[in-house]
């Protein structure tokens, strides 16, 4: 799981590694990355719970976060997603079907 490092690493992953997401086709890195900040961050504050238990929240949330510079919840709703599984280590089964040989976990 990502919870023992920074938000400077997984930046630093995620550039790395955004392009291998079927969601980033064709897209810049900075258009997912305050996606994967909040994902990465709400993860680390809701361990232990569901992405569906939360998803509302969260979306709700999106609207205050700090960090989202233009961006929409549709436009970073799959980034703050995969930046949530990859730190709670909860996976939906229609994910791990998707990306389970894409995604790494620390």
């Amino acid at each position: 799981m990502a919870t023992n490092r920074g938000w400077n690493d997984e930046d630093n992953w995620w550039r790395e590694n955004y392009t291998s997401r079927p969601y980033a086709t064709g897209r810049k890195y900075d258009d997912f990355r305050p996606g994967y900040r909040y994902g990465f961050e709400s993860g680390q504050h809701h361990m232990g719970r569901k992405w569906d238990d939360v998803e509302s929240d969260l979306k709700t949330g999106w609207d205050k976060f700090e960090d989202k510079g233009t961006s929409t919840w549709e436009n970073v709703k799959n980034a703050v997603k995969d930046a949530w599984h990859r730190v709670t280590g909860d996976r939906d089964l229609e994910d791990s079907r998707v990306s389970e040989s894409k995604t790494d976990r620390f």
